[in-house]
């Protein structure tokens, strides 16, 4: 199952039998004061520079999320799709919970994006489907509906199943629409690593689709939290995670290693140059 999204001149294959996509997860407002404040003002340089970042650590696709209070979404989000594909050469990720803001992005985005996102509510599905097949994109469809997010594997299976039974109604090919398990934090919810790894086991089995998940809110609450989100995150990708979506710099050396041992790394040709490119960054910076 290959789900191909580009950008004007970038085309990104998302598929088990490739390496990992990494989804920069840092164009977003919510935590961040300076990126809030600075997006109240219209002024996009933080965007520009958090994409440049990214893309310089090894992110393949950049979310673009501008979702704060006091904004005009519908405004300020197709500037900052503008500001990021002016920046990068990457494709984009295009996330707002509005569907008014995700058809203002589409209109100026040149490529194939993906829409982050729609969710087994009817609502959602109602609205954010015509979209994405309107402008021809893929979509991550997250696995909760009108009872809420899920808590056992079977009711995220069959919410999976809705979601991509609705977008083939609708004209959307299977192969784009990319699945988000939403793990919850483990520890509120002890059983939530394993409830989200028996679902994308049975998502990846039944339903053969391209899966993505926000790997770090299984630590919210918890010490050392990018030790417990690494750790996690080497194992989703083994159970079926295609395209994460991740803080780069921190966990791209740990995705490399998950894929080398994996067999998606030839000759561990990725992962030997990577690590002799941080090595000479390390030599730059000690002199």
């Amino acid at each position: 199952m290959e789900t191909r999204v580009s950008s004007a001149t970038k085309e990104v294959i998302i598929s088990g039998d490739r390496p990992t996509v990494l989804i920069g997860e840092r164009i977003n407002p919510a935590g961040k004061k300076k990126m809030a404040e600075a997006l109240k003002a219209g002024n996009m340089d933080v965007v520009r520079k958090e994409a440049l970042e990214q893309v310089s650590a090894g992110a393949d696709i950049i979310d673009v999320n501008v979702t704060t209070f006091g904004i005009d979404e519908v405004a300020l989000l197709p500037q900052a799709v503008k500001a990021v594909m002016e920046t990068v050469d990457v494709p984009l990720c295009i996330d707002s919970p509005r569907p008014e803001a995700l058809a203002a992005a589409l209109k100026v985005y040149k490529g194939k994006p993906i829409v982050n996102s729609v969710s087994g509510e009817e609502r959602s599905l109602e609205r954010v489907l015509p979209l994405v097949k309107e402008y021809g994109a893929a979509v991550v469809g997250l696995t909760q509906d009108d009872s809420g997010i899920p808590k056992d594997a079977a009711k995220i299976v069959a919410i999976a199943r809705k979601i991509v039974e609705r977008a083939e109604k609708a004209g959307i090919p299977r192969e784009d629409v990319i699945i988000d398990c939403l793990a919850l934090a483990v520890g509120a919810n002890p059983d939530s690593a394993l409830v989200v790894l028996e679902a994308i086991r049975e998502i990846k089995a039944k339903l053969g689709v391209n899966i993505t998940l926000g790997a770090s809110n299984i630590s919210f609450g918890l010490p050392d939290r990018v030790l417990l989100n690494t750790a996690f995150l080497a194992m989703v990708i083994a159970a079926g995670v295609t395209c994460p979506v991740v803080d780069v710099a921190r966990v791209r050396p740990a995705v490399l290693a998950t894929d080398l041992l994996l067999g998606r790394d030839k000759r561990a040709r990725r992962y030997i140059e990577t690590f002799r490119r941080r090595q000479q960054g390390q030599s730059c910076d000690a002199e």
